[in-house]
């Protein structure tokens, strides 16, 4: 893991920017694509920086939205094609989740 925390958070942001419009990866796919860190690593990268990337597309495994931006994310989802579960609360990690290709 790179010594610098503002290095780390410069390559989660990064790739954030890259996940396409109507994809998702959680934030353990961020951390394993990166090779370094882990979710709960992601997780405060984005917490403290990630206001100025698509911050909806990095989710929960289990498909579900950033905690306390739920509805905002699904604004986002809805408007940009993202598959949602039946239900409409949570990402379809199936269908949605993005290898970073």
């Amino acid at each position: 893991m790179p010594t610098d925390p503002d290095e780390y958070a410069e390559l989660v942001l990064e790739l954030v920017e890259r996940i396409p419009p109507g994809r998702v990866m959680s934030y353990g796919d961020v951390a394993e694509f990166l090779e370094l860190g882990g979710p709960r690593q992601v997780g405060r990268v984005m917490s403290m920086a990630g206001g100025g990337v698509p911050w909806w597309r990095v989710i929960r495994a289990d498909g579900s939205p950033p905690a306390g931006h739920e509805q905002r994310a699904l604004d986002h989802y809805r408007e940009e094609g993202t598959p949602l579960r039946p239900e409409g609360t949570k990402v379809d990690m199936r269908r949605a989740r993005w290898d970073g290709a």
